[in-house]
């Protein structure tokens, strides 16, 4: 038997961007708050990771600064939205430091520090407000340069 249905997982970075918080009030009519941040990894190749804390007891409890080393434990979901899927990483906690050397065994001689795992950048949701899909390439003007 399982105790836990969770697969622990977790990103090592510094949080390069703190964004404006969310806030709104869902189906059921109770108020809801989300804090998205944006962490690089330490990685020889860093890689950015978009992810948020939801909930207000939470956003609370796991306060971040720019330019603040953290450990993230996240989960993630994706949902299905008009036959397209997106994908939300949403951290349950968040620790000051590299806490994957803080994991070592006192009295071990030092190893080398375990590589922060890296969850693919989770893509932006279609803006519920605007009813606008971010990925349309035929919403916008055409101009732009990225590669998908």
């Amino acid at each position: 038997m399982y105790e836990d249905s969770h697969t622990r997982m977790e990103v090592v970075g510094k949080i390069i961007q703190v964004l404006p918080a969310q806030e709104g009030v869902g189906r059921n009519g109770n108020p809801w708050k989300a804090q998205p941040y944006v962490l690089e990894t330490l990685d020889q190749y860093p890689r950015k990771v978009h992810f948020e804390v939801f909930g207000e007891d939470r956003i609370k409890a796991n306060p971040c600064d720019l330019d603040q080393l953290v450990t993230v434990s996240f989960d993630i979901e994706s949902r299905e939205f008009n036959g397209r899927w997106y994908t939300s990483i949403r951290a349950w906690k968040i620790q000051q430091g590299d806490m994957t050397q803080a994991a070592a065994v006192p009295g071990t001689p030092a190893a080398a520090p375990a590589a922060p795992v890296a969850a693919p950048a989770a893509p932006v949701a279609m803006d519920p407000v605007a009813n606008v899909d971010p990925f349309d390439a035929s919403a916008g003007d055409g101009t732009s340069d990225l590669p998908f």
